[in-house]
């Protein structure tokens, strides 16, 4: 395990999102002994059992795709969700956080990659739900900022360009909808890969799991 160095590597404004996703709880207890308290996963059942094991000062992410019949079970203590990407996902979170009497921070995944695989928003369809009377009834969560994943490749140019796409699209909605929330904050960019990258492009939060657990099981 690399978290000391890599910790080294990450500016003081930058959140490191330690990605434990099918690592075991003796794995994630070691990384939180050495002062990490910020965890991403990508499967809710694993969430939750994790959950259910560990400190309860634990920040949890769930950063994969999530299905709105899922939100019910991480809702009452996920700190953030990051891969929103539909007004539907986002009133059930809504639904469920206002079940549970909190209110859950999201992200809004933008499409950035050239891989047709990935999911995410384009700028029309982030105004539209932002613009939509339903959007503006929703007040058990709140929209910290944007997140997106770069294609996998060697060709730092075009993560870059992917990258800076991103930042473009925090700052038009940052000055457009969100200039009066301080708490518009955050640019979840950057993985194993590439997140010293991202840091260089403006990410204020990196998903970082190989590098700190190594190569995960299947």
């Amino acid at each position: 395990m690399n978290y000391e160095e890599i910790f080294k590597t990450i500016p003081s404004h930058v959140t490191l999102v330690a990605v434990s996703k099918t690592k075991p709880v003796e794995d994630i207890l070691a990384i939180y002994n050495k002062g990490q308290r910020v965890f991403g996963e990508n499967k809710v059942q694993e969430m939750c059992d994790k959950q259910a094991q560990l400190p309860t000062d634990i920040q949890w992410h769930l950063i994969g795709h999530l299905q709105t019949n899922k939100v019910k079970y991480i809702a009452p203590f996920v700190t953030m969700i990051h891969a929103v990407d539909s007004l539907k996902l986002l009133q059930e979170i809504n639904k469920q956080a206002q079940k549970n009497n909190r209110t859950i921070d999201c992200l809004l995944q933008f499409h950035i990659a050239e891989e047709e695989t990935k999911f995410g928003l384009n700028k029309d369809e982030a105004i539209e739900l932002l613009e939509s009377s339903e959007f503006q009834e929703l007040k058990n969560i709140q929209i910290r900022g944007v997140m997106g994943m770069a294609t996998f490749t060697d060709n730092t140019s075009s993560i870059r360009k992917e990258f800076g796409a991103l930042v473009d699209q925090f700052n038009y909605l940052k000055e457009t909808y969100f200039s009066n929330q301080p708490s518009f904050d955050t640019r979840s960019m950057g993985m194993s890969g590439d997140y010293e990258i991202a840091i260089e492009e403006g990410s204020t939060m990196v998903r970082i799991g190989s590098l700190i657990f190594g190569t995960r099981m299947v």
